[in-house]
């Protein structure tokens, strides 16, 4: 069985519409950068943490975890603390391309974790202070790595993004399908 090492709703609904069979059992681990660390090895730590946390109880399953980051002038800027906190995200991905970037690992019955990312390039238009004191008022940005979901009401602001669009959403569902693949995991998780 597959197990995704996420609460997120727009991972399970990607997988869901991928035809790709799982369960859920959110992994808690501590999120936070370190000290120097890459953007791209960060999202891949975090991943790898994620799925060997629920591995350890679930050996006889294939894991899956992922982490998704945005990045901006090599600042990486996770899931906003609060509004204003949103806003400041939002001003600095104002007019600017940046990168999202996705780490998902593999852990099939308790092996070694297989790592890879995914990066996309995702350009915004320029944001006025109304637009972005109206977009946190919705409440959207509160859980999204950059305060935004290009999925929803901020898709009227990104009028270009070079890569995998379901990266941006929070899984490369591409990237993933191609890792079970390679992992040889049983057809009966994909319908």
């Amino acid at each position: 069985m597959l197990v995704l090492a996420s609460a997120s709703p727009r991972r399970q609904e990607l997988l869901r519409k991928a035809g790709i069979a799982f369960t859920v059992q959110p992994a808690e681990i501590d999120e936070t950068p370190l000290p120097g660390e890459s953007a791209r090895a960060c999202a891949e730590r975090l991943a790898r943490d994620k799925a060997l946390a629920i591995a350890r109880s679930r050996s006889d399953d294939v894991v899956l975890g992922a982490d998704t980051v945005v990045v901006v002038d090599d600042q990486i800027l996770g899931k906003p603390a609060d509004g204003e906190d949103a806003a400041r995200m939002l001003r600095l991905l104002s007019g600017r391309t940046h990168q999202v970037i996705t780490g998902v690992a593999l852990i099939v019955q308790g092996g070694e974790a297989s790592v890879a990312s995914e990066t996309t390039q995702v350009t915004f238009m320029k944001l006025s202070e109304d637009d972005i004191r109206g977009y946190v008022a919705t409440g959207e940005p509160m859980d999204k790595a950059g305060a935004y979901a290009i999925q929803g009401i901020a898709s009227r602001w990104i009028p270009r993004i070079e890569g995998d669009y379901s990266n941006v959403v929070g899984l490369p569902i591409a990237l993933v399908y191609r890792m079970l693949q390679q992992a040889g995991v049983a057809r009966s998780n994909i319908k």
